[in-house]
């Protein structure tokens, strides 16, 4: 089964399944009309080596529930881990890989859209 990654809200069960478990400072890039990498990026950040992993598996779990095929990067690394699903890629880092790789700043330029679902009020 092949998943057509159109818009923000294709990448929202990868979005949900990483702020189910937390994730800080989630974005999601649209690289469409800029490179043939792949059409998203979605970054988030995670607070330890621990959560690193969490944050792995629910995106691996939801490209598994999606049947889409994907690779994955840096499992030894505590501050970068790379889930590569093809049209959509899940960067996770550690605070200090996410200000060291600042991907949302070399691909500024693009569309983005940050999910902040847990700083939000809930009423």
């Amino acid at each position: 089964m092949d998943q057509t990654f159109d818009n923000f809200e294709d990448v929202s069960p990868l979005v949900k399944a990483l702020e189910e478990k937390h994730a800080e400072e989630v974005l999601a890039l649209d690289l469409r009309q800029n490179t043939a990498i792949a059409d998203f990026f979605v970054l988030a950040t995670a607070n330890s080596t621990t959560h690193l992993q969490t944050l792995q598996d629910a995106v691996e779990e939801v490209f598994e529930r999606q049947s889409i095929s994907y690779r994955r990067e840096g499992d030894e690394s505590t501050k970068w881990r790379v889930v590569d699903g093809g049209d959509v890629v899940v960067h996770i880092f550690s605070r200090g890989g996410r200000d060291f790789y600042r991907l949302e700043r070399i691909w500024g330029d693009v569309p983005s859209k940050r999910f902040d679902s847990f700083s939000q009020d809930p009423s």
